[in-house]
């Protein structure tokens, strides 16, 4: 473009008013694309989580404000029983059912890798536990679980005649609190596998041709090349698991709504049980705030290991 054409052009193009020359700045345009997000994240995640908070330190109830009484609600929950076993089995919940995802999904993930027929339509018909929603999953293995008409009751007394009488699964502490695993992990199962199968056709085919090459065998090629470059997608997936399961609350109040005897209660339905229908918001708001360690030390666990995993791949390159 010649000198007569561009100071035609710069004729022709308008002078910058104030405002434009305010939003050509970089900086204020990045802020201004993510104003909307940051609204609705304070209003749907900052605001409810600072409220929990704040009501943790007070004595509210239903239809009443309350006043601050420190950590009185805090200390009341030390000494509760029922406290301590939702503490318990969040934990145990949250661990055995994460092995559990981790286990099955990883497994899945390597199988759906291979190459066989339908291979699409299968993965499609994985995903159907995690896009159900969760009550309708429920509901499907309360009924499943139901001491009168549970269909593995049928299999086993009518069917199979190994039993004479039907099992009650939710009926009792143990029995009830593997039940729910089994339906957690039935839950969580597609997210893994979808998400390591993903990591796993990032890997390059010309690692396994050369370990074939070297003569490794299949379960030194999974710990050797598998294994480790699946590391930085399974910390993220593993992270979101925990979370997850450990603040679950649709699967465990559908099917047994923290009974029998309380034995199956996790934080969050415990929460939920003393805040709303109990009426005492500053009690279940303190059993909700208790949360937060738990899920702060799985995130801060899984981002260490991660680092220092990708510090261990630096070193062995140098």
């Amino acid at each position: 473009m010649d000198a007569t054409t561009q100071m035609h052009w710069s004729r022709m193009r308008p002078p910058q008013t104030a405002l434009s020359r305010f939003f050509d700045n970089k900086a204020v345009l990045i802020i201004a694309c993510l104003l909307p997000a940051m609204g609705l994240l304070g209003v749907f995640l900052t605001y409810p989580l600072g409220l929990g908070i704040y009501l943790a330190f007070t004595d509210a109830t239903i239809g009443r404000r309350g006043i601050y009484v420190g950590l009185e609600n805090f200390e009341y929950l030390f000494t509760d029983p029922i406290f301590w076993n939702a503490v318990f089995f969040s934990v145990f919940y949250t661990a055995i059912a994460t092995i559990g995802k981790f286990a099955l999904g990883l497994w899945l993930a390597l199988l759906l890798n291979q190459h066989m027929p339908f291979k699409s339509l299968i993965r499609a018909i994985i995903l159907l536990p995690w896009i159900v929603p969760t009550v309708l999953s429920a509901i499907a293995f309360w009924w499943i679980y139901d001491p009168q008409f549970s269909i593995i009751s049928y299999v086993f007394v009518d069917v199979l005649g190994w039993r004479t009488t039907n099992i009650d699964f939710i009926g009792s502490e143990w029995p009830a609190r593997f039940s729910l695993i089994v339906a957690n992990i039935w839950r969580g199962i597609p997210f893994v596998a979808i998400s390591l199968l993903a990591g796993l056709q990032t890997i390059s085919p010309s690692l396994y041709e050369a370990a074939l090459l070297d003569g490794a065998s299949g379960w030194q090629r999974f710990r050797y090349i598998t294994f480790p470059m699946l590391m930085p997608i399974l910390a993220i997936v593993m992270t979101f698991s925990i979370i997850f399961t450990f603040t679950d609350f649709q699967l465990v109040y559908a099917i047994t709504r923290g009974g029998p005897v309380n034995s199956t209660h996790l934080l969050a339905t415990l929460a939920f049980q003393r805040g709303i229908p109990g009426g005492q918001l500053g009690e279940g708001a303190a059993i909700a705030v208790s949360m937060i360690p738990f899920l702060v030390f799985a995130t801060l666990f899984s981002y260490f290991a991660l680092a220092r995993r990708k510090w261990q791949q630096g070193e062995g390159n140098d």
